[in-house]
């Protein structure tokens, strides 16, 4: 018999990480090569991880909610041949003892891109702490409970352990008193904060601190677009077998601009602003009280039969669980369709390393005054969330502007559905 790791895979393009939200599997189980063993999340997609071995779930190291980089174990799995498990989880000989410290030295210096991160943004020194993780590696787990505690070691906290200690204590009492203001009522909910719910918020916390978001707002008038779709909906539906919304229009008229304006559709990478030259549009889509964001590859090649074709199976794939990673990569701008909820105007949080988000709301039929006359039109606001890093308001305007102008002169000749 031979032990053989599973390590967590990269879901998804830029994915550092993933969180388990279950286990398909349990120790002592038989598994296939490709059968799935456990759910995982990322903050693009959550899937299934299949097994790289027929064998026997030999031991589970990852548990349930723990978040690990991409690379790191998972699991152990014994299949046929020599077994070098025992040498690895066992007693180790007393020849292999500067081996094993070596191993152990190399694994607490590995740090996951997440740790990293964690550590730049909070001073942390990682030469002074101890991880939990195997050989002693220094885990995302292990820093949170540093930055909770307030506890945030450095040169000058580690020349005196006693002062350190008092310090940790400090932060815990003030933790706790914390807490105490925000006690729980007779018959108030307590729901923990994990899964999609806790990916999101980490998130949007990296979306809110990092990128400087600035706003802009446009008003169309989409009277004849309201007027042509609801001449040719009935129709489609019967031909098509799903339906011509009105975002789908909304879609094609922004997968146009950008095509006229690139800088609008490009990525933050630090050091240097990437213009995509692809325009792979992100959309929003909710299935119970999980948030997806599948990507609409290629949107300005496509018509508007094609967009809603891609929009409807992408909201069906969202609400049967069953997007893939692929689904969910390449995203260069998005569209979020916020007036289906009867939403008139929001500003919207930019998905990261996106330069700008753009919330659609609703179409409402207000009094409007052409050629000194009222007439009541059909109106809708265009709300635009910028990074201000990447893009300014005379980019943007003109944007918007072009926008605008595509969505007020649709009809059959300027905007075929087919």
């Amino acid at each position: 018999m031979s032990m053989e790791k599973i390590t967590m895979p990269q879901l998804g393009e830029s994915v550092t990480e993933g969180t388990i939200n279950s286990w398909l599997v349990k120790e002592g189980d038989h598994v296939n090569k490709y059968d799935p063993i456990a759910d995982v999340m990322t903050d693009k997609v959550t899937a299934e991880v299949p097994s790289s071995f027929t064998g026997t779930i030999k031991e589970i190291v990852a548990k349930e909610g723990d978040t690990i980089a991409v690379g790191e174990l998972m699991c152990y799995v014994e299949t046929e041949g020599n077994s070098d498990y025992k040498a690895e989880s066992k007693e180790s000989k007393p020849e292999d003892t500067k081996k094993v410290q070596t191993d152990d030295l190399s694994m607490k210096t590995r740090y996951s891109p997440a740790v990293l991160r964690l550590s730049q943004e909070h001073n942390i020194d990682l030469s002074l702490v101890e991880g939990t993780g195997r050989g002693g590696r220094i885990t995302r787990k292990d820093l949170e409970k540093i930055i909770e505690e307030g506890s945030i070691p450095s040169q000058k906290t580690a020349s005196s352990t006693d002062e350190r200690a008092e310090e940790v204590v400090e932060a815990k009492k003030a933790t706790a008193q914390a807490s105490e203001t925000l006690e729980t009522a007779v018959g108030d909910l307590e729901i923990p904060v994990k899964g999609v719910r806790k990916v999101i918020a980490d998130n949007m916390v990296k979306s809110k601190t990092e990128i400087p978001h600035a706003w802009m707002t446009v008003e169309v008038d989409v009277t004849n677009l309201v007027n042509y779709r609801n001449k040719i909906k009935d129709e489609f539906k019967a031909n098509e077998g799903y339906n011509l919304t009105y975002f789908s229009f909304f879609v094609k008229a922004v997968a146009q601009a950008l095509k006229e304006f690139p800088q609008i559709n490009s990525l933050w990478a630090g050091d240097k602003i990437i213009q995509k030259k692809d325009v792979n549009l992100s959309i929003a889509v909710a299935s119970g009280n999980e948030l997806f964001v599948p990507v609409i590859k290629h949107a300005d090649e496509k018509s508007i039969k094609g967009i809603a074709r891609s929009v409807n199976e992408l909201a069906s794939k969202a609400r049967s669980g069953s997007l893939s990673s692929e689904d969910m990569q390449g995203g260069t701008f998005t569209i979020n369709n916020t007036g289906s909820f009867g939403s008139v105007q929001s500003m919207g949080v930019i998905n990261h390393p996106q330069a700008a988000i753009l919330q659609v709301e609703s179409i409402v039929k207000k009094p409007v005054i052409i050629n000194d006359m009222f007439a009541a039109r059909d109106m809708v606001n265009l709300c635009l969330s910028l990074d201000h890093r990447i893009l300014d308001g005379l980019i943007c305007g003109q944007f918007l502007a072009r926008v605008k102008e595509i969505l007020e002169n649709v009809n059959e000749d300027t905007m075929s559905v087919y």
